[in-house]
């Protein structure tokens, strides 16, 4: 298992951004329909597992395809904060806190900016 930070994500998703889209043409418009088409690619995913899971004819799929699609979600998911100006792992632990302080529960995580 490889175990990776976001921040290392985050500096390779912008350095092969660089060399992807050279000329910086990339719209947040196009980054938000990218992103939609990842999650339906993963909705679809989970779709035939479910079908699989309740014996129903049909397609199958695997959850090794299902980790692609998901991996697909989270870099479109850095890509959009990355082009709009978000700290997306601030964003992240602060939403976390607030839900968990919103329904009651203990968990949070540090907040760094």
């Amino acid at each position: 298992m490889t175990d990776f930070t976001y921040t290392d994500l985050s500096t390779a998703n912008a350095e092969r951004q660089k060399q992807w889209d050279s000329g910086n043409q990339i719209s947040l418009s196009y980054r938000g329909n990218e992103m939609a088409g990842e999650v339906g690619e993963a909705c679809n995913v989970i779709k035939k597992l479910e079908r699989e899971r309740l014996g129903l004819r049909g397609s199958r799929d695997t959850i090794e395809h299902l980790a692609e699609e998901l991996a697909d979600v989270v870099i479109c998911a850095d890509l959009i904060a990355q082009a709009a100006g978000i700290n997306l792992s601030f964003a992240v632990a602060a939403k976390f806190n607030a839900t968990s302080e919103k329904v009651g529960l203990p968990h949070r995580m540090v907040l760094t900016q």
